[in-house]
């Protein structure tokens, strides 16, 4: 009986372990992406260097008071409440739906902001397309709207090590807005950093593994590795070496991607990262989302300004379903491994 109860203790010591390491990590990844939509939603589009943000503020562009996200921040929690419902993709869609028509996970009760692609994908699923085939597939229709949404997906992948049946997950949650190989290979990057940086490799072996992932796993003729020829900034020694005014912050997946991983390259904290990324200017609500979300992978949530995150409008609402996806998470980690939850 002794030897059971000690086994049963370490059970019991591992799976709060595994609760408290998931929670490290998924907590300043979720709301830093909210507060650097927050934080770039008053200034979008504006030109870099013509303001300068240095806390939370409102209205600017939008009209929006401080405090406000975007569809950046609105479809993340359509995804998050999909992925606990273990929904479908038309499950999925029907909430991307009811964000354009109905407001449905809104700041205010008020859809101001959606993106072309992800506005046709959406009008294509409506009229009665699969969602697997409703996203834009042409080179104009690699906009950063599918990373913006899909942060939540690096948390059901922590475990998984198979980088042939990941890109196939993140291909899928991709898709259904944004079909061309550079969105995908775009996602696949973001994904594949992210839980690098949650495995605790640094910013810049992180970058290194992911191309070798590629090279190791694709051949040559693939158009994988042919797409990831558009991402080659990131993968050279001195990207964080390049000038601020090199930095491109526009819709493109490409320049967004680039953009967030130069911002938390070239910084030392949280808060000067997702600082720097609203103040490159133009698409700043998802830039700063972006890097928000991987410099709250990098760093603790005690580097988010207590201050900025008390601002975010519903912090009530966002915090019981963030709370209620770190309990899935989890849940879902400790029945693999152990065949029972924490409770």
């Amino acid at each position: 009986m002794k030897y059971k109860r000690l086994v049963d203790k370490w059970e019991e010591d591992s799976k709060m372990y595994l609760f408290l390491n998931v929670k490290d990590k998924l907590m300043p990844t979720l709301y830093g992406g909210i507060v650097g939509d927050m934080l770039g939603v008053p200034v979008e589009f504006k030109k870099r260097d013509t303001y300068e943000v240095t806390d939370v503020e409102g209205y600017g562009t939008y009209n929006q008071p401080p405090g406000t996200w975007s569809d950046d921040t609105s479809l993340t929690l359509c995804l998050i409440e999909n992925m606990m419902e273990e929904g479908t993709m038309s499950g999925l869609m029907k909430k991307n739906s009811a964000y354009q028509d109905h407001a449905y996970l809104t700041p205010h009760n008020k859809m101001f902001d959606i993106g072309r692609t992800t506005a046709e994908s959406i009008d294509r699923f409506k009229s009665g397309i699969p969602p697997e085939n409703c996203g834009g597939n042409s080179v104009y229709d690699n906009g950063n709207g599918a990373i913006m949404r899909i942060s939540p997906i690096a948390f059901t992948l922590i475990n998984n090590f198979n980088f042939i049946e990941k890109t196939e997950i993140i291909k899928r949650y991709t898709k259904i807005t944004h079909a061309h190989p550079r969105s995908i290979v775009g996602s696949i990057i973001y994904i594949e950093l992210l839980l690098r940086l949650y495995h605790n490799n640094s910013l810049s072996q992180g970058i290194v593994d992911i191309k070798e992932l590629f090279q190791e796993s694709f051949d040559e003729d693939h158009i994988y590795l042919e797409e990831l020829k558009h991402y080659q900034r990131i993968f050279a020694e001195d990207f964080f070496n390049t000038p601020r005014e090199k930095i491109a912050s526009d819709g493109y997946i490409v320049h967004s991607l680039e953009a967030a991983i130069w911002s938390l390259g070239t910084s030392a904290s949280f808060k000067e990262a997702v600082l720097t990324a609203v103040n490159l200017g133009e698409d700043t609500d998802t830039v700063a989302s972006i890097t928000g979300s991987l410099a709250g992978m990098h760093y603790k949530i005690d580097e988010i300004p207590i201050d900025w995150l008390n601002k975010i409008v519903k912090k009530q609402e966002i915090d019981d379903l963030i709370d209620r996806f770190l309990k899935y998470c989890t849940d879902q980690f400790m029945m693999d491994k152990f065949g029972s939850t924490l409770d």
